[in-house]
């Protein structure tokens, strides 16, 4: 898992106007809760934070006005519809060797048995308990030769040591499913009687 030092400022000024003012300098509004504190305003450096959310469940070392050092990983993150740029972040505080619920992304690796068959991934995400400075960054799971009808639950994957299933161990995250083939084109009754 990857850690990422940040420096933010503590921020006095809310509402639009001032989160307006805070992105025409690069920067993102953000607020850091958690362990029954008050929640802490924030500014962040905003293309460090860009590159910094690319990887996913980022443990973020983050230095308040200086003064203050503090762990968090991100919660929520808004982005403009549009344009994509970042408009606000959640961040949860957490202290190391602490125990956090997030979630991971499944890849699927290998091939699928010949014969046209579709995988569809019913949890993109795996939710799972792990130690904050410890969160993998993903999961990978077999589906080499895998049929229609079959399916992986959570139970079968293999998670890094210390990571535990969010979820209950029935629970699919990935399914085989049969290609459907497309019915060709019904000729018109139209041009059927013309030629009678």
């Amino acid at each position: 898992m990857s850690e990422v030092k940040l420096s933010a400022e503590t921020r006095t000024e809310f509402g639009k106007g001032a989160a307006r003012r805070i992105r025409r300098d690069n920067k993102v509004p953000g607020v850091l809760y958690g362990h029954g504190s008050d929640p802490l305003h924030l500014t962040l450096p905003g293309h460090e934070l860009l590159l910094a959310l690319r990887t996913s469940n980022v443990l973020i070392a983050l230095d308040i006005d200086g003064k203050t050092n503090e762990l968090a990983i991100p919660k929520s993150v808004q982005r403009d519809p549009i344009k994509g740029f970042l408009e606000h972040v959640d961040l949860q505080l957490v202290k190391r060797g602490e125990t956090v619920s997030v979630e991971i992304p499944v890849q699927a690796a290998g091939e699928l048995a010949p014969g046209g068959y579709l995988l569809e991934y019913v949890l993109d995400a795996l939710p799972v308990e792990a130690e904050a400075t410890h969160i993998p960054e993903s999961v990978t799971v077999s589906v080499e030769g895998l049929e229609a009808g079959a399916s992986i639950l959570a139970k079968d994957i293999a998670l890094p040591s210390g990571t535990k299933l969010g979820v209950d161990g029935e629970t699919v995250v990935l399914q085989v499913l049969a290609a459907q083939a497309e019915e060709p084109a019904a000729e018109s009754e139209g041009e059927e009687t013309a030629e009678a």
